[in-house]
C-alpha cells in the first residue's frame, strides 16, 4: 500500500476528511504558561521551543505542505532588552541544534519578515538556515522573523508606488494581484488554517493580507503545552468547516432563486 493511501487511512480515522496544504501557527502563551508555574519568562520561551519541535513533526508526520511560524514580530523588539536578547538567543539555539534534523528531514526553511536592520549574526544565522535547506522538497517551515503584516503590506505599496513614479506601470494596473506579487510570500500559498494558542481571538499583525480566507482555530491551551494532540485537534475542527471563498454553494443558490 503506498504511502499516500497509509496516510490518508490513518487521517480519516482519526476524523480528519481535509488536511490543509498550508497551517500558520501565533504560538502564545509562553510567559502567562511560566507565571502559572512561578517561572521566569525565558523558562516559558524555552519550554515553547521544545513546543515548535513538536508541531513541525507532527506537519512532516501528517505531510502538511507549508507550515508558518510567528517567531517574532516587529513589535517585539519594544519588549525589555533582556527578554529580547533571550528570544535572539533560543532562536540562534533552535537553528544551530535543529538545522541538522529539518534538512535530514526533507524540510526547506524560508524567511519573511524585514531583513535591512537585522544584526549581521542574526542575519546570517537566518540565511544560513534558507541556504542549506533550499532544495528540500518536503515541508516549508516559514519563519516568520521581525514580520509585521501592516509593514509588509506598506513596503509592497512603496515598491508599486515607486514604479508608477518612474512609469514603469500605470495606477489602473495596481491590483490584488499586483500587491500580493510584492509581498514576502508572493510565492507561498496562502494559509488554509491560522491556529492560535492561549485563547485569545485576533491576529496581531500577522498574515493580514493572506488571511483573507482562511480559517481559524482558537484553543484555549497556552503554547508550551501544544503537541500532536493539540494539532490533531485543530485539523479536525478545520475538517468540519466548509469553505466558500466568498461564494455560494450552487445548490444553495438555486434554491435561492426558486
Amino acid at each position: 500500500m503506498a504511502e499516500g493511501d497509509l496516510l490518508e487511512m490513518a487521517t480519516t480515522a482519526l476524523g480528519i476528511k481535509t488536511t490543509p496544504r498550508h497551517i500558520a501557527l501565533i504560538m502564545d502563551g509562553n510567559g502567562r504558561w511560566a507565571a502559572a508555574r512561578g517561572l521566569p519568562r525565558l523558562e516559558g520561551h524555552r519550554r515553547g521551543v521544545e513546543a515548535l519541535r513538536r508541531a513541525v513533526r507532527a506537519a512532516i508526520e501528517l505531510k502538511i505542505s507549508y507550515l508558518t511560524v510567528y517567531s517574532f514580530s516587529a513589535e517585539n523588539w519594544s519588549r525589555p532588552r533582556d527578554e529580547v536578547q533571550s528570544l535572539l538567543g533560543l532562536l540562534h539555539r533552535f537553528i544551530r541544534n535543529d538545522l541538522n534534523e529539518l534538512h535530514a528531514s526533507n524540510v526547506r526553511v524560508r524567511v519573511i519578515g524585514a531583513r535591512a536592520d537585522l544584526s549581521p549574526d542574526i542575519l546570517g544565522l537566518l540565511e544560513e538556515a534558507e541556504r542549506v535547506t533550499q532544495a528540500n522538497t518536503g515541508l516549508t517551515l516559514v519563519v516568520a522573523f521581525n514580520y509585521g503584516a501592516r509593514q509588509e503590506i506598506a513596503a509592497a505599496a512603496r515598491a508599486l508606488a515607486e514604479m508608477v513614479a518612474q512609469g514603469r506601470l500605470a495606477p489602473n494596473e495596481i491590483d490584488a494581484d499586483a500587491i500580493a506579487a510584492r509581498l514576502d510570500t508572493a510565492d507561498i500559498p496562502d494559509p488554509d488554517l491560522i491556529i492560535r494558542t492561549s485563547g485569545e481571538q485576533r491576529l496581531s499583525n500577522f498574515l493580514l493580507w493572506q488571511a483573507a480566507y482562511a480559517e481559524f482555530v482558537f484553543l484555549p491551551i497556552l503554547w508550551p503545552d501544544f503537541d500532536r494532540a493539540a494539532m490533531i485537534a485543530a485539523l479536525q475542527e478545520y475538517a468540519h468547516r466548509e469553505r466558500r471563498f466568498g461564494r455560494v454553494e450552487p445548490a444553495l443558490s438555486a434554491k435561492t432563486a426558486s
